[in-house]
């Protein structure tokens, strides 16, 4: 069983874990010499190329350390959220959903208070959908590395040492910690990036696997940056639908953060938590059934022989063979 839904204590995530975070530092050291070689990429930080190059090898590079780490731990690496299970694809659907469905929400209570205007399209014909579909390969790229890089096997193994909980809100403090040094993140935006660590921590241990997390995720930074045009953790991306614009006080906005800053923000994530709470409830635990004891060889044969003494025939019986050969 993973340790996602244990409860069991495994103290060689002592050095498992520094292992870890070394064979990452090693592996995105490399990544980064290479990534030298190729200049233009830095020059767009916010490009889809640029994007996808930084998203996919982060997640490669973090999927090849915990495969690794699987192989010490003799198990499959989907148990560090991603396994390939009979109803994965539908889990990230259902992702999918949420994550479009809550930036939708929070873009329309904006609007419903003046703060938020479409614009005109900027992008037309074939155009539009070619920048949906690159921006959305960048962002389910992004939904992986970011889900398996901050709860996948880190989670596992912290949580064998402190349990899910303290594991997951760790691991929640430092995701806001990162995207602080995005542009133009604010102390709001960091405060909701961590609400949304735990809420897709609390997917996992739900649902058992990262499926449903890497759909939300990925969905609403699509529907955030691309469908509204708005900025995601302080970036705004090329290729983006609309002349979209924000306006008004930022703790109704999210000012340079985007929405995601907004306090609209932290009653739209109370509500989809709400939601996927009623729609996954806790499975029940199993109460703990009592061992059954073998009963003794002895008193075994003790009581098949008293039984061979209740059923054996009297000897003044007149059915029993002795007393009908005596009466002929």
């Amino acid at each position: 069983m993973s340790l996602f839904s244990s409860p069991t204590r495994d103290l060689r995530a002592l050095w498992r874990i520094p292992l870890y975070i070394a064979l990452l530092v090693v592996l995105f050291t490399i990544f980064n010499m290479v990534l030298e070689r190729f200049p233009a990429l830095g020059h767009s930080p916010n490009s889809p190329s640029t994007l996808f190059a930084q998203e996919s090898a982060g997640f490669a590079i973090v999927a090849l350390a915990s495969w690794i780490l699987s192989r010490i731990e003799g198990c499959p690496l989907g148990n560090y959220g991603l396994r390939l299970t009979a109803n994965f694809a539908q889990e990230f659907f259902q992702g999918c959903i949420f994550g479009l469905c809550e930036i939708s929400l929070l873009i329309g209570v904006i609007a419903a208070f003046g703060g938020y205007s479409f614009g005109a399209l900027s992008l037309g014909g074939s155009a539009i959908l070619r920048w949906a579909v690159t921006w959305a390969v960048v962002f389910l790229f992004v939904g992986f590395f970011e889900e398996f890089g901050f709860r996948g096997y880190i989670l596992h193994g912290l949580a064998q040492l402190i349990g899910f909980w303290p594991a997951a809100i760790s691991l929640g403090l430092v995701f806001g910690y990162v995207h602080s040094y995005n542009p133009g993140e604010t102390w709001p935006g960091e405060l909701g990036v961590f609400c949304i660590a735990v809420i897709f921590a609390f997917t996992l241990r739900r649902t058992g696997s990262l499926w449903l997390a890497v759909g939300w995720h990925a969905a609403f930074d699509f529907g955030e940056s691309f469908l509204y045009s708005v900025p995601d953790s302080g970036a705004v991306i090329p290729g983006h639908l609309s002349t979209a614009y924000l306006h008004g006080p930022t703790w109704k906005t999210g000012g340079s953060d985007g929405p995601e800053a907004s306090l609209f923000s932290f009653a739209v994530m109370a509500l989809m938590t709400a939601i996927f709470h009623f729609l996954y409830p806790a499975k029940p635990t199993p109460a703990p059934r009592s061992p059954t004891l073998p009963t003794p060889a002895l008193e075994i044969q003790l009581d098949a022989l008293a039984a061979l003494q209740n059923h054996a025939p009297s000897p003044d019986d007149p059915t029993s063979p002795s007393n009908s050969q005596n009466s002929s």
